[in-house]
Order: structure tokens, then C-alpha cells, then sequence
């Protein structure tokens, strides 16, 4: 549903972004929390506030406004405040909403919104809907980053402009956009457009390049452009700028004997942002940006090195990560997902995210996507738009700063209770659990593995907690269907907070990868303490 992709490994380096209530035209005040205090600026390589207290955006995409129906996918599902609830209450405090221009037109309509379970959004324009999405996440503590992703709702473009939609219309958008939520922090800033690409073969290639020079092709330049525009519309919101694939403009001629430099991922490439910087009229509101994926979305040469994940960050280091690390200007990664049914994509996510940082002076980031309907991707929730992928929020949890007034859980109330040591709140079940343990998956220096526990016992347990044992040098890397912890050799699985109940005769599967020997399997399963047969 979204976008066909192309990478280009053309060496064996390649390359693989909070406010209080408040409505449009209100006065810009917000609390301060999670994600700041009025809008955002950069310091160095830090995100500030208006304040000048450190923010970090911690967040996800949420599309839908750039395709045929104009407005966010999902809206068909359930209601729509209901999934900015679920958002918030995982702790995600940014949405980067992706649009086309054919959202923009004058007559533009909104479809696939389900009447019943969205009545308030009934008749309105794609920007209507927008403004209400906007003033709840306000209203939840949680930011809003726009994202030209495509000049028109038919698909990617490699440069920022086509016959449909010039330059003069990309620009003039970004302006009426700026200038509609002038008043209203909520709305942080514009991502220019989504990944400018390579086109053509070197020495005659006709995408966007970095630093050429040719006023039809650079992206860098068309980025001065675009931001300086905005700016005067207004001059508070920050600029987000993504790389480019090929610096040259051109993919790579495996046929001639000209070195190839180093490619990758649709606008994951800053190398050359050091040499030909953005220049902003207004320097502290620019934010780089860089996308990056995992081996099932595209196999790229990297994931095959005997060095992986290791290799990694030599990656990132040379392609977008120097600007973070040399205090250059803050860096946005703005898409990276994957479905993780490849072992390796989980370990290369962990490795992401450790690389990213923790805390209010990581990296910014927007995980693809919340949407399921992603065909390479998948997305945070599953086909019935509610069910959390525990997998991907486990290995993305411990990196959320979550938004002020987080929210309530995606069934409306309120998060189930477990002490911080894991141990349960609740009695062990009376009649007992069952137990089977399986090894779902092995490779060199770890492996994959499902408990799943059943209740045998004549009542609910609420909330359940699961415990078992795993051999000595064993180590988790991520869990799913359970909130998964370490302590020595014992793993405990908390109930998520959807789900804190397990009915009699219920079953739950936890599923969880580590490193280290798989063989002897996890062992001595307890249920609430109760131990299972």
C-alpha cells in the first residue's frame, strides 16, 4: 500500500524524525512533558523546547493521507480518537503523518472512513480531518510532523517535483500548511519530501542528487529552497531534510569500470551533508532525516558480511550517523521497520535501537508504521488495527519517552498492575497450569523460542504473570505477547495490559529471541507461581 522500493548496493559499503489542549488559531502555550514546551528548535544536535529543556521525539508513522483515500487508513476499522489512544498509551509521543499534494486540492474528499464508527469525520476534507487528529494528539501531550511523501497520490517520485505537481505547487502547499497551524505547536514541523532517490545509470542519471550543482536535480539546493519558503510562512517550525540514495544522482553501472560509490536506501544517504550542509535562513530549525530497513524488505550486501550486526554502525556512522555524533544538527531517522518474521530483522532492530540511544539525548525517531496494511513492513498493530505485534513493541518500548496524558488502553481502560519485580498481584491459579516448551528457530550464537502456558484451573488469573528458567549464558534480546525480563537465568513474562487476564482454560503463547545456547530449552515454568506440568 504504500511504496515500491529500491536500494543499490553499489559498493560493499552501503547505505543502508508536548503540548496541552490546544485548537487551531489558539494561543501556543503547552505543559511541559515529554515532548516539550511550545515549539520545538535545535540546539547542535539536540532537539530543545521553547524553553530550552532537551526533547527527544519518540514515534511512528501513521498513513493513509497520501494514497487514493486522502485521510488515515484504519478509519474504516474502529474510531479514530481510539487510535490515537492506543498510541499514546504505548508510549509514542510524535506522529509523522504522510501526505500527497491530490490531498491539498480544492475539492479533494475523503473515503473509506467508516460512517458508524466515525461519525464526526462524515463529509469532511482530508485537511479537516487532519485538524481534528491534530488537536486530540495536542490534546494527549503527543506532536505532529508532516511529510510530503508524494507529489501525487500514484506513487514515489526520485525528485521533489513531477509534470503534476511542480515545484511551484510543493512549495506553495508547504506555505499554506505552515500557515494554517501557525498558531498551534502541536503541528512541529515539515519533512520536505519523502525520499529523493537515484534514477537513471551513471554517468547519465536524472534522479535527485547532492551537492551536482544542476539546479533540476539537487536536492540540497531544492531543500534551501523549500525551507526558506516555509520559513517566512513560518519561521517556527523545523525543516527536516532526508538524504538522497546516490550523491551522484545515478544508480550504479556494474558494467563499466568506473568505481561505484556508495548507495542505499531511498533517502537514507547524508554523506555528503558534511561537505554541502543546508543552509536555513534561519540555522537552528534544521533536522537531518534518514530512512533504513531490514533484510526481508531488500536483501542488501551488509546483512550478508560475517560481521553482522557488528557491522552496522560503521554503516550508519558514515552515512547519516556522523551528523548526530559530531554535534552537526539533530538527526530524524524517520522510517525503519520491518515484519521481523526473519530472525535476523529483530536482531538488526535491537541493533538500531542501541545505536540510537536511550533517553532525552538519543537519536529522534518515527518507527513504519502503526498501520498493519505496510505489505513489507507490517506495522505496530495487527489486521483487526488493535492487537499489539508484542515483538516490535518490546524491542521499541524501552526507547518510547511517552507524551504527557499518555492515554488510556486501546480497550478504554485502564492498565492492569504488576509489581516491579515481576512478581504477581494476583493468587496462582486454583487447579493449576500446563506447560510446553518449543524451540522455534536456532542459528549460530542464539535462537528463538514459544512457552505456552494454560490455565487449568476453575477461574480467571488477573493479572497473570509466567516464569521459567533458561541455562546459565543465555541472555534475552526481545519479547512478545507478554512484557519479557531478566533476572540471572529466570525470564519473567508480565501480562500486557491488554490482555492481563487468562481465562479458565485459556492458553497464552509468549514468544521471545535471545543469545546463547539454545539446548537445554527454557524449563520449570510457574503460573502465578504455581508451577506447571
Amino acid at each position: 500500500m504504500r511504496r515500491l522500493w529500491a536500494a543499490v548496493a553499489a559498493s560493499s559499503m552501503a547505505l543502508v524524525g508536548a503540548v496541552a489542549v490546544i485548537g487551531l488559531n489558539s494561543t501556543a502555550s503547552a505543559a511541559t512533558g515529554g515532548t516539550g514546551t511550545g515549539y520545538l528548535s535545535t540546539q547542535g544536535a539536540q532537539l530543545i523546547d521553547a524553553t530550552g529543556t532537551k526533547v527527544r521525539l519518540t514515534g511512528l508513522n501513521w498513513f493513509g493521507m497520501e494514497t487514493d483515500n486522502k485521510t488515515f487508513h484504519g478509519l474504516w476499522a474502529r474510531p479514530w480518537k481510539d487510535h490515537i489512544d492506543q498510541m499514546a498509551s504505548l508510549g509514542y509521543n510524535t506522529i509523522r503523518v504522510p501526505y500527497s499534494e491530490d490531498a491539498l486540492k480544492p475539492g479533494a474528499q475523503a473515503n473509506s472512513v467508516d460512517g458508524y464508527s466515525n461519525p464526526d469525520l462524515v463529509g469532511l476534507t482530508p485537511l479537516q480531518i487532519l485538524d481534528k487528529v491534530v488537536d486530540y494528539a495536542g490534546s494527549k501531550g503527543m506532536r505532529i510532523l508532516l511529510d510530503r511523501h508524494r507529489p501525487t497520490s500514484a506513487g514515489q517520485s526520485a525528485l521533489w517535483y513531477v509534470a503534476a505537481a511542480p515545484e511551484s505547487t510543493w512549495i506553495s502547499n508547504w506555505q499554506m500548511l505552515a500557515r494554517h497551524y501557525a498558531n498551534n505547536p502541536t503541528v512541529i514541523g515539515a519533512d520536505l519530501h519523502n525520499e529523493p532517490h537515484a534514477d537513471g545509470t551513471d554517468p547519465n542519471g536524472t534522479g535527485a542528487c547532492w551537492g551536482c550543482g544542476d539546479v533540476n536535480r539537487d536536492w540540497r539546493l531544492a531543500a534551501e529552497r523549500a525551507g526558506n519558503a516555509v520559513l517566512e510562512a513560518n519561521p517556527n517550525w523545523l525543516i527536516v531534510v532526508e538524504g538522497v540514495s546516490c550523491p551522484s544522482g545515478g544508480n550504479a553501472n556494474a558494467w563499466d569500470n568506473i568505481p561505484d560509490e556508495p548507495c542505499g536506501w531511498w533517502g537514507g544517504n547524508l554523506s555528503k551533508a558534511g561537505q554541502y550542509p543546508v543552509r536555513l535562513n534561519k540555522p537552528n530549525k534544521l533536522v537531518y532525516s534518514a530512512h533504513e530497513y531490514a533484510n526481508s524488505v531488500y536483501h542488501q550486501a551488509w546483512f550478508d558480511d560475517p560481521s553482522f550486526p557488528d557491522n552496522l554502525p560503521g554503516i550508519w556512522d558514515q552515512f547519516w550517523g556522523y551528523l548526530q555524533k559530531q554535534n552537526v544538527a539533530p538527526v530524524l531517522v524517520g522510517e525503519f521497520g520491518s515484519t521481523l518474521q526473519n530472525p535476523q530483522d529483530a536482531v538488526w532492530l535491537q541493533k538500531l535501537m542501541q545505536y540510537m540511544g536511550t533517553g532525552v539525548t538519543g537519536m529522534n525517531f518515527t518507527y513504519w508504521s502503526w498501520n498493519p496494511n505496510s505489505g513489507d513492513t507490517g506495522g505496530i498493530v495487527g489486521d483487526d488495527w488493535k492487537t499489539v505485534n508484542q515483538q516490535k513493541q518490546s524491542i521499541l518500548q524501552p526507547y518510547l519517552i511517552p507524551p504527557v496524558g499518555g492515554g488510556t488502553g486501546p480497550t478504554g481502560s485502564a492498565s492492569a498492575s504488576v509489581s516491579p519485580s515481576g512478581s504477581p498481584s494476583a493468587p496462582p491459579p486454583s487447579g493449576g497450569c500446563t506447560a510446553t516448551v518449543k524451540i522455534d528457530n536456532a542459528w549460530q550464537g542464539g535462537f528463538q523460542a514459544s512457552v505456552t502456558v494454560k490455565n487449568t484451573g476453575t477461574a480467571a488469573v488477573n493479572p497473570w504473570t509466567a516464569t521459567f528458567t533458561v541455562p546459565s549464558g543465555v541472555t534475552l534480546q526481545s519479547g512478545w505477547n507478554a512484557t519479557v525480563t531478566q533476572s540471572g537465568t529466570t525470564f519473567t513474562a508480565a501480562a500486557p495490559s491488554w490482555a492481563p487476564s487468562l481465562a479458565a482454560g485459556a492458553s497464552v503463547t509468549i514468544g521471545f529471541t535471545a543469545n546463547g545456547p539454545s539446548s537445554p530449552a527454557p524449563s520449570g515454568v510457574k503460573l502465578n507461581g504455581a508451577t506447571c506440568s
